[in-house]
Parts: structure tokens; sequence; C-alpha cells
């Protein structure tokens, strides 16, 4: 059964939601305390971190960082209707998507069931190694190798590079992305891919004059990924 863990100070949302999240089929743990959250995610073997931003012992940011450092499990924040800044530092510290609060256990439960279903469709239905230059994508085994060396990618990264590298050379739409690589329909004013592959181009190297692969920003149009 696939576990997730709850990191928020609000008890009785994180009650609630755990209790959603049971009925719909998942084990679900609630942690008020980040600091608590974070020695529970060390100890179980948790699929998926829902995290929610604004906490008084120490916010979800900072949190996030501390996730970041050791894990490489799916983040999905939990953020204050409104307040980008913290939704795009949020996704460029990491976190593979967010729900704006308040939002209703219903939507919390797609955003999860859409990142998990992108992790596992590879497991299912293998696919041989995209090789692009010195980069090679191993869907199977969701792991990105550049020269040889191993890359570490969240877990929207890699779908969204797996995309990428599955249309090389094509220009692939935002809506595309979003639908593939998200597992969800493009929102407006959504600034999640572009916050994701700004991600992907400082840790590929892709603006490295070095690196004969380049991922182009097609004004007006999606992004291509192809071999200079």
């Amino acid at each position: 059964m696939t576990k997730i863990l709850h990191i928020d100070d609000d008890i009785e949302l994180g009650e609630m939601l755990c209790e959603y999240l049971r009925g719909e089929g998942f084990e679900a743990e609630h942690c008020a305390n980040p600091l608590e959250g974070l020695s529970r995610l060390a100890d179980g073997n948790f699929q998926l971190v829902v995290l929610d931003v604004m906490m008084p012992q120490q916010n979800g940011l900072e949190t996030l960082k501390q996730i970041r450092l050791q894990y490489n499990t799916p983040v999905l924040m939990l953020t204050a209707r409104g307040d980008n800044i913290d939704r795009i530092v949020g996704l460029e510290l990491g976190a593979d998507d967010y729900v704006p609060k308040p939002c209703l256990p219903r939507e919390i439960v797609a955003r999860v069931r859409a990142i998990l279903r992108r992790a596992n469709d590879s497991g299912k239905n293998p696919k041989d190694a995209l090789n692009l230059g010195p980069l090679e994508v191993q869907p199977a085994k969701r792991k990105v190798l550049l020269h040889g060396q191993e890359v570490e990618l969240t877990s929207a990264e890699f779908n969204l590079l797996e995309v990428l590298a599955s249309h090389a050379g094509q220009v692939v739409s935002k809506a595309m992305l979003s639908e593939q690589g998200l597992g969800r329909p493009l929102a407006r004013f959504d600034r999640s891919i572009d916050v994701h592959l700004s991600s992907l181009r400082n840790k590929l190297g892709l603006h490295s004059e070095k690196l004969p692969l380049t991922l182009h920003t097609i004004r007006g149009q999606g992004y291509q990924l192809s071999l200079d």
C-alpha cells in the first residue's frame, strides 16, 4: 500500500486529510511538527510527502530544502492561495507540484495520484533507454546519466525530461508537457513547467557551450530538446 506523509501544523486538517486518503486506499500519517516529520521520513518508507508551507516551528520551504538534501521522494506543497512567490520558490527547491489552500481533499488526492501514476508507469511499462549524445535517460530505472554520471532529479523533472527526450528535435507544447509530464491539464498562468525546466537546465548544464545539447524555448509554442 502506498504510504503518504502529511506535514502540517493544522492538526484538524491533517487528521481530516489522512482519513480521506485512507478512504482512497492510501496509508497516511500526519505530523504536526516539521522536525518530527523529517524524523518520520527517515524511519518510514514513504512514497510521497504532502507538505504545508506556513508552519510556525519551521516553514515548509526550509523543510523542503532538508528533504531534498537526502531524498528524491515526491513532494506536493500546500501553499496560500495567491502566494505565487511561495509556489515558485517551492518548485525551484524541488517540489513536484503544489495545491493552493484552501482546497478540497479530492483535489489533493487527484494531484497525488497524478504524481504517483507518472512514477509508476515507467516501472510497469519499461522503455528503452533514450540516448542524446552524452545524455542517457533510463525510463525503467528512472535514472539520468550525463557523461556516465548519474544526475539527481526530482520526480517532476525526470518526467518532463523523459517527454522531451522522447520527442527530441521536436517542439513539445506546454500543454503536452503538463499532460504527459505532470499528469494534469495545463492551468492558466501556471509557471510550474517553466520553473522545473529552468532547474533541469542548471542540473544538466544545458546552458553550457561545452555540452552539444540544448533545451530551446520556442516562444508561443513550447520547448525543444535537441543535439547541436
